[in-house]
């Protein structure tokens, strides 16, 4: 599923959210980037299909001075005790400062992040690109590919700033 734009009056949904370097957020609120690549993951094994699509978008990061990337892991509700030791084995996995605070844990009822995203299904990743009060304008899913990446940075090049 790949689209120029995202449904009419898609937003992504207030959720507490942590970095793997400890410091709590608020979403939408704490996206900075006037315009943010957000990469939605619910499984572990997820992670390939995320690192499938930095290449491309660290690119996109330098062209574009006002975009920001996140990754956020969305963990369900019963899991939130194992948090220290859920994001600290991902913090440990992770030597670089900047991947670590572009990373941000949820726990939250799955069921309904799916709902207020749009996402049909956790079974694959869901990228989207959102402005910093949460309006989705575009996106994703699964492994990174051309045509996905075409489509991504003709959405960045139609987006009025």
């Amino acid at each position: 599923m790949s689209r120029a734009s995202a449904p009419a009056g898609a937003t992504f949904p207030p959720l507490r959210a942590r970095n793997l370097n400890g410091r709590t957020l608020f979403l939408p609120a704490a996206f900075i980037g006037a315009r943010n690549i957000v990469m939605v993951a619910f499984h572990r094994s997820d992670q390939q299909a995320v690192d499938s699509w930095f290449p491309a978008v660290d690119k996109l990061l330098i062209r574009y001075q006002n975009l920001r990337a996140y990754e956020i892991p969305i963990i369900a509700n019963g899991y939130a005790l194992m948090r220290p030791f859920i994001d600290g084995g991902m913090a440990r996995a992770i030597a670089d400062p900047v991947v670590r605070e572009r990373t941000l844990t949820v726990y939250t009822n799955v069921a309904k992040s799916l709902a207020s995203l749009q996402i049909s299904s956790p079974q694959t990743i869901a990228i989207l690109l959102v402005d910093r009060n949460g309006a989705i304008y575009w996106r994703s899913e699964g492994v990174y590919n051309k045509s996905k990446g075409a489509d991504l940075q003709q959405a960045l090049a139609t987006w009025a700033n």
